[in-house]
């Protein structure tokens, strides 16, 4: 009986596996087709975004509470914005669109999520790491000082990003209103991250307030990996891990329930 269910396991895990690479390939292919440079896009699109918000960042001189070079402050800012905002973006209306998939009987919701998410933060991912070394190899910034903190710090913003973004995208199947709100309120919550300023640069009223955005901590142990000598990072893993998780308890549930009431077409 044992071996018989773990059979079944490592079947039921293979089809998975073949399912997500049919939709990534497909996600792929429909967003960025063969032509040009393809989907090298996937990662050079966040790239321009971010050295675009750096030129503009270093032509202000904008304030950001410290001596770090703008090139470092905006590369670990903006680079997590584009992580968690990007990642609702696209799971909005992702099953409308895919509505025709849903005829086959291995192709769940959360999978046609999860494809997005994958494409997303793989392009946010490689869109990081390349900047990084172009800025480093430039001397711009200098390398981190904990690899592993900064890698902590990037999957707790990207486990958040995903959980929010599943969220959001089945709350967007049921409701239009979704998508009306999520737009303005992804640009409000764009200063309020943690991608402009240091916590430890706010007053201790404003402190308390911004400590409750769970993307904020993220952002705080990016910079703690990175430059953790010369400022002082303020942030509670633990309590961006609790907000993940039960972020992702309410998405597991609410795709759950928006896919026993699709009627694919």
């Amino acid at each position: 009986m044992a071996i018989a269910a773990q059979t079944s396991l490592i079947a039921n895990l293979g089809v998975q596996r073949r399912v997500l690479g049919a939709l990534l390939l497909r996600e792929l292919l429909t967003r960025y087709g063969r032509h040009n440079i393809g989907f090298l896009w996937l990662f050079v699109e966040p790239m321009l975004f971010t050295l675009g918000v750096t030129a503009l960042w270093t032509a202000t001189r904008s304030l950001h509470g410290s001596n770090l070079p703008i090139a470092a402050f905006a590369l670990t800012g903006y680079s997590t914005v584009l992580l968690w905002r990007n990642m609702p973006g696209r799971c909005i209306g992702a099953i409308e669109s895919n509505m025709a998939l849903m005829y086959h009987r291995n192709v769940r919701a959360l999978d046609i999520y999860v494809a997005r998410i994958i494409i997303e933060f793989a392009g946010a991912t490689m869109s990081f790491f390349t900047l990084s070394l172009v800025f480093i190899a430039s001397e711009l910034i200098k390398p981190p000082e904990d690899f592993l903190t900064v890698a902590g710090g990037w999957m707790l913003t990207a486990w958040f990003g995903a959980a929010l973004a599943i969220t959001i995208g089945a709350l967007s199947q049921e409701y239009e209103l979704v998508d009306k709100l999520w737009h303005p309120a992804s640009y409000l919550l764009f200063p309020l991250s943690g991608a402009a300023y240091l916590v430890s640069a706010l007053s201790s009223a404003v402190r308390e307030i911004v400590l409750y955005i769970p993307m904020v901590h993220g952002v705080e142990m990016i910079r703690d990996g990175y430059f953790g000598s010369q400022i002082e990072p303020i942030y509670d893993p633990g309590y961006a891990i609790i907000c993940s998780l039960v972020l992702s308890v309410a998405a597991l549930i609410l795709v759950r329930w928006t896919e026993k009431r699709l009627s694919p077409r």
